[in-house]
């Protein structure tokens, strides 16, 4: 399997996507159709909802394949960071 990865930033966090761990449950982009768009390209974007929202909907996916990290907490982490 590929290690391939997509990364989009807000300057405040990062979204790590990682297309070969998604099983297309459709709950990122039903959930939040003003940041995930898969009929778009780029399909994620980063300036449609508050870093909160993105927050609590990239938290939601149930495979993994998308996750997040602070910029300036974790520069090049590209795992999924618990809520403080």
């Amino acid at each position: 399997m590929s290690k391939e990865t997509h990364q989009y930033t807000n300057n405040e966090i990062t979204i790590i996507w990682k297309p070969n761990v998604c099983i297309h449950s459709t709950l990122c982009w039903k959930g939040l159709t003003e940041v995930f768009n898969p009929k778009e390209r780029p399909w994620i974007k980063m300036n449609g909802a508050s870093t909160e929202k993105i927050i609590e909907q990239v938290r939601k996916c149930p495979s993994g394949a998308l996750s997040y990290f602070y910029n300036e907490e974790n520069p090049g982490e590209t795992d999924k960071v618990a809520a403080e």
